[in-house]
């Protein structure tokens, strides 16, 4: 039996065997109706999977997938409005709202600010614009 979780696979493990006792106690019942052992189970089980997720997904970044998301990021981070950020960017908010929502395509411009005044990486811009 494992005491700690080291891979994503022994965590892929140790989440099926939670969602299983999960399932089997809102099947019979409740949790009071779960036999001492798999108490226990469910208990060190969690107490795992809560310290792995902790330790090792917590510092395992979320990567954009778009330049939206990207931009999406930077304002949330520096806690602006899109009003702020498009100032920032020296265009306007309905331009800025276009580009986000993809009916609009980003141009050299909007992509030069965003590399300058956000510092986002050039080579994420090349292949997300």
């Amino acid at each position: 039996m494992i005491t700690r979780i080291r891979t994503e696979s022994q965590y892929k493990a140790v989440m099926k065997t939670i969602e299983t006792l999960l399932a089997k106690a809102t099947r019979i019942g409740g949790f009071h109706k779960l036999s001492k052992d798999e108490s226990a189970m469910l208990a060190n089980l969690s107490r795992m999977a809560e310290a792995y997720e902790d330790n090792v997904l917590k510092l395992m970044p979320i990567l954009p997938k778009t330049l939206a998301e990207a931009i999406e990021y930077k304002r949330m981070e520096r806690q602006w409005t899109q009003a702020e950020l498009a100032k920032t960017l020296g265009i306007g908010a309905p331009k800025l709202s276009q580009i986000l929502s993809g009916k609009r395509e980003p141009d050299l411009s909007f992509l030069k600010a965003v590399y300058k005044k956000l510092k986002i990486d050039a080579n994420f811009l090349l292949t997300h614009a």
